[in-house]
Protein backbone atom coordinates (compact mmCIF):
# COMPACT_ATOMS: atom_id res chain seq x y z
CA UNK A 1 0.00 0.00 0.00
CA UNK A 2 1.25 3.89 -0.74
CA UNK A 3 1.96 5.97 1.80
CA UNK A 4 -0.23 8.98 2.27
CA UNK A 5 1.16 12.44 3.25
CA UNK A 6 -1.05 14.53 5.38
CA UNK A 7 1.76 17.21 5.71
CA UNK A 8 0.14 19.53 3.35
CA UNK A 9 -3.24 19.27 5.84
CA UNK A 10 -1.51 19.56 8.65
CA UNK A 11 -0.26 23.15 7.14
CA UNK A 12 -3.27 24.51 7.39
CA UNK A 13 -6.01 22.97 9.69
CA UNK A 14 -5.73 21.97 13.34
CA UNK A 15 -6.61 18.79 14.82
CA UNK A 16 -6.72 16.65 12.14
CA UNK A 17 -4.08 14.39 13.92
CA UNK A 18 -6.89 12.05 14.77
CA UNK A 19 -7.15 11.23 11.20
CA UNK A 20 -3.73 10.35 10.57
CA UNK A 21 -4.29 7.90 12.72
CA UNK A 22 -7.77 6.19 11.32
CA UNK A 23 -5.85 5.91 7.93
CA UNK A 24 -2.94 3.79 9.78
CA UNK A 25 -5.10 1.88 11.50
CA UNK A 26 -7.06 1.13 8.47
CA UNK A 27 -4.19 0.12 6.61
CA UNK A 28 -3.24 -2.15 9.27
CA UNK A 29 -6.50 -3.83 9.70
CA UNK A 30 -6.03 -4.87 6.07
CA UNK A 31 -3.09 -7.53 7.09
CA UNK A 32 -5.27 -8.25 9.85
CA UNK A 33 -6.46 -12.00 11.01
CA UNK A 34 -10.30 -12.21 10.08
CA UNK A 35 -10.86 -14.25 12.69
CA UNK A 36 -13.69 -14.28 14.25
CA UNK A 37 -16.02 -13.56 11.69
CA UNK A 38 -18.47 -10.73 12.63
CA UNK A 39 -21.45 -8.26 10.69
CA UNK A 40 -21.92 -4.39 11.64
CA UNK A 41 -25.38 -3.80 11.03
CA UNK A 42 -27.47 -0.21 11.02
CA UNK A 43 -30.28 -1.04 12.84
CA UNK A 44 -31.67 2.87 12.82
CA UNK A 45 -30.96 6.19 12.47
CA UNK A 46 -28.12 6.64 15.16
CA UNK A 47 -27.82 2.87 15.98
CA UNK A 48 -25.70 -0.23 15.61
CA UNK A 49 -24.83 -3.96 16.09
CA UNK A 50 -21.89 -5.70 16.10
CA UNK A 51 -22.25 -9.48 15.84
CA UNK A 52 -19.49 -11.73 16.44
CA UNK A 53 -19.25 -15.73 15.75
CA UNK A 54 -18.07 -17.03 18.89
CA UNK A 55 -19.14 -20.41 19.32
CA UNK A 56 -17.56 -22.43 21.92
CA UNK A 57 -16.84 -19.08 24.16
CA UNK A 58 -18.82 -18.61 27.29
CA UNK A 59 -19.90 -15.15 28.31
CA UNK A 60 -17.03 -14.86 31.09
CA UNK A 61 -14.08 -15.78 28.77
CA UNK A 62 -15.12 -12.92 26.64
CA UNK A 63 -13.47 -9.05 27.21
CA UNK A 64 -14.95 -6.44 25.82
CA UNK A 65 -13.24 -2.58 26.85
CA UNK A 66 -13.90 0.79 25.13
CA UNK A 67 -11.13 2.96 25.78
CA UNK A 68 -10.42 6.24 23.48
CA UNK A 69 -12.90 5.75 21.18
CA UNK A 70 -11.83 2.22 20.22
CA UNK A 71 -13.93 -0.98 21.28
CA UNK A 72 -12.04 -3.98 22.10
CA UNK A 73 -13.36 -7.83 21.86
CA UNK A 74 -11.27 -10.31 23.28
CA UNK A 75 -11.53 -13.72 23.95
CA UNK A 76 -9.65 -16.60 25.87
CA UNK A 77 -10.93 -19.94 26.89
CA UNK A 78 -10.53 -21.31 29.73
CA UNK A 79 -8.09 -24.14 30.54
CA UNK A 80 -10.59 -26.52 32.13
CA UNK A 81 -12.11 -25.91 28.23
CA UNK A 82 -8.86 -26.95 26.48
CA UNK A 83 -8.03 -30.00 28.68
CA UNK A 84 -10.36 -32.82 26.37
CA UNK A 85 -8.93 -34.52 23.98
CA UNK A 86 -10.38 -33.32 20.67
CA UNK A 87 -9.95 -35.66 17.81
CA UNK A 88 -11.01 -32.76 15.51
CA UNK A 89 -11.53 -29.53 15.62
CA UNK A 90 -13.41 -27.70 13.66
CA UNK A 91 -14.85 -24.91 15.35
CA UNK A 92 -11.85 -22.55 16.16
CA UNK A 93 -11.24 -22.04 20.10
CA UNK A 94 -8.17 -19.93 19.90
CA UNK A 95 -7.61 -16.52 21.57
CA UNK A 96 -8.47 -13.63 20.18
CA UNK A 97 -8.81 -9.82 19.90
CA UNK A 98 -10.42 -7.53 17.71
CA UNK A 99 -10.44 -3.88 17.41
CA UNK A 100 -12.99 -1.46 16.72
CA UNK A 101 -12.74 2.01 16.04
CA UNK A 102 -15.55 3.93 17.17
CA UNK A 103 -16.65 7.65 15.83
CA UNK A 104 -17.28 10.65 17.96
CA UNK A 105 -19.99 10.20 20.20
CA UNK A 106 -20.81 6.40 19.74
CA UNK A 107 -21.39 4.63 22.94
CA UNK A 108 -21.42 0.92 23.57
CA UNK A 109 -25.51 0.62 25.07
CA UNK A 110 -24.83 -3.19 25.97
CA UNK A 111 -23.81 -6.68 25.05
CA UNK A 112 -25.41 -10.75 24.79
CA UNK A 113 -24.86 -13.72 23.62
CA UNK A 114 -27.30 -15.99 21.78
CA UNK A 115 -26.79 -19.17 19.85
CA UNK A 116 -22.64 -18.93 19.85
CA UNK A 117 -22.92 -15.20 18.58
CA UNK A 118 -22.50 -11.95 20.48
CA UNK A 119 -24.16 -8.81 19.95
CA UNK A 120 -22.89 -5.05 20.47
CA UNK A 121 -25.19 -2.72 21.00
CA UNK A 122 -24.01 0.70 19.94
CA UNK A 123 -25.44 4.08 19.82
CA UNK A 124 -24.79 7.59 18.61
CA UNK A 125 -25.62 10.10 21.67
CA UNK A 126 -24.86 13.45 20.26
CA UNK A 127 -24.68 16.07 23.87
CA UNK A 128 -27.20 18.83 23.27
CA UNK A 129 -24.10 21.73 22.96
CA UNK A 130 -23.69 19.78 20.00
CA UNK A 131 -26.89 19.82 18.69
CA UNK A 132 -28.52 22.43 16.13
CA UNK A 133 -30.64 24.60 17.80
CA UNK A 134 -33.05 27.39 16.69
CA UNK A 135 -32.61 30.82 17.63
CA UNK A 136 -35.78 32.90 17.95
CA UNK A 137 -35.83 36.04 16.24
CA UNK A 138 -36.91 38.80 18.49
CA UNK A 139 -39.15 42.13 17.44
CA UNK A 140 -36.60 44.62 19.51
CA UNK A 141 -35.02 46.98 17.33
CA UNK A 142 -31.10 46.45 16.71
CA UNK A 143 -30.10 49.70 18.65
CA UNK A 144 -32.47 48.63 21.75
CA UNK A 145 -30.86 45.07 21.77
CA UNK A 146 -27.53 47.03 21.89
CA UNK A 147 -28.63 49.87 24.80
CA UNK A 148 -30.20 47.02 26.71
CA UNK A 149 -26.58 44.70 27.02
CA UNK A 150 -24.91 48.00 27.84
CA UNK A 151 -27.15 48.94 30.80
CA UNK A 152 -26.93 45.01 31.72
CA UNK A 153 -23.14 45.38 31.74
CA UNK A 154 -23.00 48.47 33.91
CA UNK A 155 -25.27 47.22 36.17
CA UNK A 156 -22.70 44.35 36.76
Amino acid sequence: MTTVDFAPLFRTAIGFDRLARLVDTAAAGQDAQSYPPYNIEKTGDDTYRLTMAVAGFRPEELDLTVKENTLVVSGRMSPEAQKSEVLYRGIAGRAFERRFVLADHIVVEGADMEHGLLHVGLKRVVPEALKPRKIAIGNAAPAAIANDSRDAAKAA
